[in-house]
């Protein structure tokens, strides 16, 4: 799906219009089926009439046994209709769905970042639930047409039995279904309030579930529950007033099918007794006045679940139509690059105000903040998650403007990993190699630069050992010594690292050290070192020291300390 569609940006109308596209093929076929369905369906009180006034009531036996041969031939016809146009329309549904989130996937995963406003777990949230919600409108489209379908067999034949009960049937019927529509605009706010309930509390949970090590550690996990179990008690009241609603409009057209039923039922038994209608006419009249109730009650439930649908598609929309948060240009990086690998000239974001820095070529350069703060902005800089319009000055890569490079380009030559270490499921080999082609030498080199030997021979697998989801099967040091390996595995020609020590010992974190400057100082990499850890600051070739947001000094490790007091205080306690 183009996220800037022709004609506007991209609206609820818009996604459902697209899933109708997509599928029109299976909807045809579908809506085909099903209303041969109710074709069937609504002939078969027509062929019960017949039968009583030209077989039974004539006593003729061959005209009987014709007529029950085409009434089974009749309910074979139904029967595979049916099952085959409803086999249509279900796939056609998990169809769509699975393009919709397919969609929101790349357009999350999109390094370009997105302005949707929406937290990780709402993205999860109308990725799983409103994503199929939304690819319902496909059997909105079969199940409406087939209603429709219906009604007009079963006005027909009424028409053809006596006017006035066809006319009645034609006009009642409208009008029923535009009195149920009324409620159409009530069940899209509900269902709309449900799935924000819904999905602020899903992200919240996942803010909570990333973050619980640390409410444990500051013993804030009671006042954290305490805080999803209110989101969770109001994503419980506004589902049950979404509950009431609907079970309300399904009440009401029950009731309406009740009462139109005794109407048209009455109105025949009065025109039979007359001798207007025939035996076989009459329960013709009262089996398509019963049916007819089936149709308009699938009409009501069309209504809901195209409420339903696009309340839906209006939160799908507001992330596949959501502007890229960054826009990169289409310039390559130099083949040979000549000056500093990194430049930052006079950036400011957040609060970063004319930070200047270089990382040249074979470079270690550490970067101290004393405001943890500094970091991240720096940190969120550097990885393309500010948009231009909320940072100052330039950011170059091998001498050509960060903005002006191709996504792929920035990304092919600056890697960014952050300390808080996302692992997949699969075997360890396939976390390190990230879907690049690998052999075991190179994985076993990065896992032994990253002092994560221990993590490998610690099960019988081996590089082969399969992690669960976000390596929960393993501690906090070995998921960031893997997430360390996996970053000198793919061996960018700049690493940015951030903090990436924070839960390892101080004999792993020596031995780390002394394994990531032998590898990244061969060749022209730069490096740069976002952390207070003086065992990863001594094998810099010199540490910028950030302090309110600017540049405070810069120089070796050994000089900082010996000449700085406050670096020395940060540093060492």
């Amino acid at each position: 799906m183009s996220p800037h569609p022709a004609g506007g940006a991209v609206t609820a109308r818009y996604v459902l219009r697209q899933a109708l596209r997509r599928q029109r093929r299976p909807v045809l076929i579908g809506v085909t089926l099903l209303g041969l369905h109710q074709v069937a369906e609504a002939l078969v009180p027509v062929a019960i009439g017949v039968i009583i006034d030209r077989a039974v009531v004539t006593g003729d036996p061959w005209a009987l046994a014709y007529s029950v041969a085409g009434l089974a031939a009749l309910f074979a016809v139904l029967a595979f209709a049916y099952r085959n146009g409803a086999r249509q329309a279900f796939a056609a549904v998990e169809r769509e769905a699975h393009l919709l989130r397919v969609e929101i996937a790349e357009r999350a995963l999109d390094p370009r970042g997105h302005r949707s406003g929406l937290r990780d777990g709402e993205l999860l949230s109308v990725a799983a639930s409103d994503a199929e919600l939304s690819a319902l409108v496909v059997r909105v489209a079969g199940f409406g047409v087939a209603a429709v379908t219906a009604l007009t067999v079963a006005a027909t034949a009424l028409l053809v039995i006596d006017i006035p009960l066809g006319l009645g049937v034609l006009v009642g019927v409208p009008v029923l279904v535009l009195v149920l529509q009324r409620m159409a605009p009530l069940l899209s706010r509900r269902s709309t309030s449900q799935q924000e309930a819904l999905a602020e509390t899903t992200a919240l949970a996942v803010d909570l579930v990333s973050g619980l090590r640390v409410l444990r550690g500051i013993g804030a996990q009671h006042h954290a529950a305490g805080r999803y179990a209110a989101a969770s008690r109001n994503a419980l009241a506004v589902t049950l007033r979404a509950a009431n609603t609907k079970g309300l409009h399904l009440g009401l057209t029950t009731a309406a099918n009740g009462l139109f039923l005794a109407a048209v039922a009455g109105v025949a038994g009065w025109l039979a007794l007359r001798g207007r209608l025939t035996i076989g006419e009459l329960v013709t009249v009262v089996g398509l006045a019963q049916f007819v109730a089936e149709p308009v009650q699938t009409m009501g439930w069309c209504v809901q679940l195209f409420a339903m649908a696009r309340a839906s598609a209006a939160r799908v929309a507001r992330v596949l139509g959501a502007e890229p948060l960054t826009r990169p240009g289409d310039a390559s990086a130099p083949a040979h690059p000549d000056g500093p690998r990194l430049a930052l000239d006079d950036v400011g974001h957040a609060g970063l105000d004319g930070v200047n820095l270089r990382v040249g070529p074979g470079e270690v350069v550490g970067v101290l903040a004393y405001e943890p703060a500094d970091a991240e902005a720096l940190v969120a800089l550097l990885s393309g998650r500010v948009s231009p319009d909320a940072c100052r000055g330039t950011v170059r890569v091998d001498g050509v403007p960060a903005d002006d490079l191709h996504v792929d380009a920035l990304r092919g030559t600056v890697l960014v990993e952050p300390h808080d270490v996302t692992l997949f499921e699969g075997t360890v080999a396939a976390n390190l190699a990230a879907g690049a082609p690998a052999d075991q030498a190179r994985l076993h080199a990065a896992v032994r630069a990253a002092a994560a030997q221990d993590v490998v021979d610690a099960h019988p697998g081996g590089l082969d050992h399969r992690l669960v989801e976000r390596g929960a099967n393993l501690s906090g040091g070995q998921r960031q010594r893997l997430g360390l390996a996996r970053a000198l595995h793919a061996d960018p020609p700049v690493l940015v690292l951030h903090d990436p020590t924070t839960a390892v010992d101080a004999a792993t974190e020596a031995q780390l050290a002394d394994g990531l400057a032998e590898t990244r100082r061969v060749g022209p990499r730069g490096t740069l070192l976002i952390t207070s850890s003086p065992a990863l600051l001594r094998i810099t070739d010199r540490v910028v020291v950030i302090a309110d947001g600017r540049v405070a000094a810069e120089g070796p490790h050994e000089h900082l300390l010996a000449s700085d007091a406050r670096y020395r205080e940060e540093t060492l306690r």
